[in-house]
């Protein structure tokens, strides 16, 4: 092997190696978080977790504000830097970032406080028993936007194991305090527990920075040994100005802030539509909320459960594509990014199928709300092109071109407002119809994103692993289907019928794409600690060739 293609694998497994980092973390953080909601729910049941959904569209659209994209943007920058060797540059677009950040922190931090009593006398929050949660929301803005930032420049550096470290002691704390209060308010009235969960988000910022405290320092130590030559400015760090650094800053963040806002925005949308329109489809208030709570309490997070290792690429690829363009490598970021979306591809298609065929026996376990089941069922839909639009969505970001994603989010959200207000009306669809809406908003966005990927680097989904991967779904989804109904049949066993569905079906899942070769040997190999040994068992069965 020559020191050329040693290069290349390195870099390609350090990508991997930091989406595996991610991807355990995230899968522990959303274990945990899961395991949260069954409790959560349990306590404050759908009409309490109901208002707390209520408050916390509101929050997450103040911390994507006060972050303005900065995090996505110190992370491009930071790697490009650091792939030029340019380590004085690379700390001083962190401190001039940190900077921008305490003033947004502060400011948007008191907008979300008194911004709650307006929302409610505006009728665009519509049940004001969420006032308390959104202003228990409100000091958490303040301490997130720090920490967003914190990792945007460790992710530059292609460090992910800070950022996982800090997300998992962040949920642990916001997940202890959101359940310990939640039951200590619950005597005063609903409103006070769903606020008392809602300050589990602050004790987890708090912790977690203080984590990235910790890496930071342990970086700068290892910038000081082994980066001692590269610590003096550049000609290029000398003949930039901070305010021309401020100015690349915004050029990048902006649109990525504009996209990211597309989130909050359209979850607002929701809270001011789904409700209204499900009250027109004669529901009640109390039923609205419920259904409400249904769709964005319990069927978003399944979704979000199942697109972890897709987020996490999302978060790996950026900086990874940004050193490959800064040093000119065209041939690399193809490779990465067909990876990513074969990756994704893989990953989605059997979640998709697991909470699709399963959804209602899933709500019952988990959330003890089979009322939730339709809701989940067509929300499943989203798994797959939410994944593909976490990757495309980082590609281009890694490729410079954050415009993009934020025009194609506007779009895309355009078509949700339609589809939310038509059908959730429509009694045949009520709350479907709003899990319809969300799964075309994914849509939309994530097929112009692939568009555009193909305009700058040739790049075009690859049709027949894609056959092969769907081909493997559908098998799995009658193995999944057939063990269910018969199990639960004769043993009338829902735990077993359903963990024992979803274990067979995996199993028949890797079968079935090893077999028709839609799992690729080279992917395999790139897979930290675990690639290996699979190597190893599929080329012994057979399936994979020395």
């Amino acid at each position: 092997m020559t020191d050329k293609q040693t290069d290349v694998q390195s870099r390609n497994e350090k990508f991997l190696k930091g989406t595996f980092i991610l991807t355990i973390a995230s899968f522990v953080v959303k274990v945990i978080g899961s395991l949260n909601w069954i409790f959560v729910s349990r306590i404050l049941g759908g009409e309490g977790i109901g208002l707390y959904q209520m408050a916390f569209p509101i929050y997450f659209f103040a911390i994507t504000i006060s972050q303005a994209g900065v995090p996505v943007a110190i992370s491009i920058i930071t790697a490009e830097r650091v792939a030029l060797n340019d380590i004085f540059g690379a700390r001083r677009v962190f401190k001039i970032s940190l900077a921008l950040m305490l003033a947004t922190a502060i400011i948007f931090s008191l907008l979300t406080y008194f911004s709650a009593t307006w929302l409610i006398e505006w009728n665009l929050v519509r049940d004001e028993r969420a006032y308390m949660s959104i202003v228990a929301l409100a000091p958490t803005v303040f301490f997130v936007t720090f920490l967003a930032a914190s990792r945007g420049y460790l992710q530059g550096w292609q460090r992910m194991t800070p950022t996982a470290v800090s997300q998992i002691v962040e949920q642990i704390f916001r997940v202890i305090v959101m359940i310990v209060l939640a039951d200590l308010f619950l005597p005063w009235g609903l409103d006070w527990a769903a606020a008392g969960a809602s300050l589990g988000a602050l004790a987890g910022a708090v912790t977690g920075l203080m984590v990235l405290v910790y890496f930071h320092i342990k970086l700068n130590k290892d910038i000081e040994k082994n980066y001692s030559a590269y610590l003096k400015p550049t000609p290029q760090s000398n003949s930039e100005s901070t305010l021309s650094i401020i100015k690349r800053i915004f050029k990048l963040s902006l649109p990525v802030s504009a996209a990211s806002i597309m989130l909050p925005v359209v979850s607002n949308l929701d809270l001011m539509i789904v409700p209204q329109r499900l009250e027109a489809a004669g529901y009640s208030v109390r039923q609205a909320t419920e259904l409400f709570g249904y769709l964005n309490g319990m069927a978003v997070p399944l979704v979000n459960l199942a697109t972890i290792l897709t987020a996490s690429l999302a978060v790996s690829i950026v900086p990874a594509i940004s050193e490959a363009r800064a040093l000119k490598d065209t041939a690399r970021i193809f490779r990465q990014t067909a990876a990513a979306v074969r990756i994704s591809n893989f990953v989605c298609f059997p979640a998709f199928v697991i909470i699709f065929f399963l959804a209602t026996p899933i709500s019952s376990l988990i959330y003890n709300a089979p009322g939730a089941g339709p809701a989940v069922m067509i929300s499943a839909v989203s798994i797959i092109l939410l994944g593909l639009h976490q990757v495309s969505t980082g590609v281009l970001q890694g490729l410079g071109h954050t415009t993009i994603p934020m025009v194609n989010m506007v779009l895309a959200a355009a078509a949700k407002v339609i589809l939310n207000w038509t059908l959730t009306a429509m009694p045949e669809f009520g709350i479907m119809g709003a899990a319809w809406a969300t799964a075309a908003d994914m849509g939309v966005a994530a097929f112009i994103n692939l568009y555009f990927i193909y305009k700058y680097i040739g790049y075009k989904m690859e049709i027949s692993q894609l056959f092969k991967t769907i081909i493997s779904a559908g098998i799995m989804a009658a193995v999944v289907k057939i063990f269910y109904d018969f199990t639960l049949a004769e043993f009338s066993s829902e735990i077993f019928s359903t963990f024992g569905a979803i274990f067979a079906g995996c199993l028949v899942y890797i079968a079935a794409t090893a077999l028709t070769g839609g799992l690729l040997k080279a992917d395999m190999e790139r897979i930290p600690m675990i690639g290996k040994f699979g190597v190893k068992f599929f080329t012994r069965i057979g399936i994979f060739k020395d």
